[in-house]
């Protein structure tokens, strides 16, 4: 969206002239090719009035080698320099570590993202300064509802509390998340409001939820499998992993997703199973958290990154004159993507119309025979969600779960609209999770 400028370079052995966006040249402008400022604020307009909020995506931690400013630079100091080129390793360990050496840490943060992305120097006063005053204006000019910030962890981490606490001061109901590519729970705190005695707080509101992303396909992998009942294995890698929201301090302010622009597609990760396919996006769209969703996983996307990025970022089929394809309409769809579609269409609808799904609490039961159990649920309703993780049916007897079902004796069941006149034992196909609206 922001103006990327820049001439062909070689990115991951093809040469590419910032396909991706993250090589501004710059912040004040939008790319023409997209209509411009005008056409970006029309854009935003136009999806208000549909209902319809904006995430814009920020990168503060680099910008493009053809940056107006790099053909002047300010200072010597407006980068990170180094005696000769030095790469982030990618290492975020060092930044929490107690016990790293600080050579490590200061490559890890001051290191440069790519060769052809220079890494600003968010410490020197007048860098942090144009940041921040571009988020305020793009905020204030555009009227963006959320940012989601690129490369988070790579950032001088007390230059985003002073970004974050500016736009909050003006906009108190701008929603902030920032992408930290880690795979532990402790880690993944650092980088938001959290329980946790560091000697940094970060006071950013929320985060991308990679611990939980690996936790879902960890579990997906293995349903159907008999893995799927093992100590470790199956729901209970998902389970585990929710174990740990203490640390946060608010985990419902986490976005949770099964994919991104970085990341192998779901389908194909989980071995293109349409059951598998079915329950990893049940528990995305009821449990604690935001979702998001990968553009096309709803009409069953795939692909690996082979040979580069670029395998998991082609164009949605359709929307364009003499497209072969439309993949917009049910006519143009298989039966098979109908079917996703249809699928996600009437979750992500229930979940948009009731609040129990936004923000109401989260109690799990301990998953036991491959059979995992939770509950969403406040003042407002309470849903079950019932999930057979083996490749056979199971009765599941629900006397277990009294302490959140007592009071309610029948159920409707979200996705089929099937009525149940008895809640006391649920029949559960093999690798198929229910969603059940409990009534009394």
């Amino acid at each position: 969206m922001t103006e990327n400028d820049q001439p062909l370079t070689n990115e991951g052995g093809t040469m590419r002239a910032s396909y991706h966006g993250f090589g501004f040249t710059d912040q004040y402008n939008v790319d023409r090719r997209f209509g411009g400022n005008a056409g970006y604020k029309a854009y935003v307009q136009q999806a208000h009035a549909a209902g319809l909020k904006v995430v814009q995506d920020a990168v503060y931690n680099h910008v493009g080698n053809n940056h107006w400013i790099l053909q002047d630079l300010p200072m010597k100091s407006w980068l990170h320099q180094w005696p000769t080129y030095t790469n982030t390793t990618y290492k975020y360990q060092p930044i929490t570590d107690p016990h790293a050496a600080p050579s490590d840490k200061r490559v890890t943060l001051d290191g440069w993202f790519v060769p052809f992305l220079p890494d600003l120097n968010q410490q020197n006063p007048y860098v942090a300064n144009y940041l921040i005053e571009n988020a305020l204006w793009n905020v204030e000019n555009f009227g963006i509802d959320a940012y989601r910030i690129d490369t988070y962890m790579y950032n001088d981490q007390p230059f985003m509390n002073r970004c974050n606490a500016a736009l909050l001061a003006e906009y108190p109901r701008l929603h902030i998340f920032g992408e930290s590519s880690v795979n532990n729970v402790i880690d993944q705190a650092y980088y938001t409001r959290n329980k946790i005695d560091f000697p940094f707080k970060s006071n950013q509101p929320g985060g991308l939820d990679f611990v939980l992303e690996g936790g879902l396909l960890a579990a997906l992998k293995e349903v159907g499998t008999p893995a799927a009942t093992g100590w470790d294995g199956g729901a209970q890698h998902l389970y585990q992993t929710l174990a740990q929201d203490a640390v946060y301090e608010n985990p419902n302010k986490l976005v949770t997703f099964l994919d991104n622009f970085d990341h192998d597609r779901y389908l194909s990760v989980i071995g293109d199973d349409l059951d598998r396919y079915k329950m990893g996006l049940t528990w995305l769209l009821t449990t604690r958290g935001i979702p998001s969703m990968y553009y096309g996983t709803e009409i069953l996307m795939k692909n690996f990154k082979d040979p580069t990025d670029a395998e998991v970022r082609k164009d949605f089929p359709g929307g364009w004159p003499g497209d072969a394809e439309n993949k917009f309409a049910a006519a143009g769809r298989s039966a098979r993507e109908n079917e996703a579609f249809d699928f996600v269409k009437k979750l992500a609808t229930y979940r948009r119309d009731h609040k129990t799904l936004h923000s109401g609490k989260l109690m799990q039961y301990l998953p036991q025979d491959g059979l995992y159990v939770y509950f969403r649920y406040d003042a407002t309703g309470t849903v079950m969600v019932a999930s057979n993780t083996t490749d056979k049916p199971a009765s599941l007897p629900t006397a277990r779960f009294s302490e959140r079902m007592d009071g309610f004796s029948k159920a409707r069941n979200v996705l089929t609209g099937e009525s149940l006149s008895s809640v006391a034992s649920l029949q559960l196909p093999a690798k198929t999770a229910v969603v059940l609206e409990l009534l009394k």
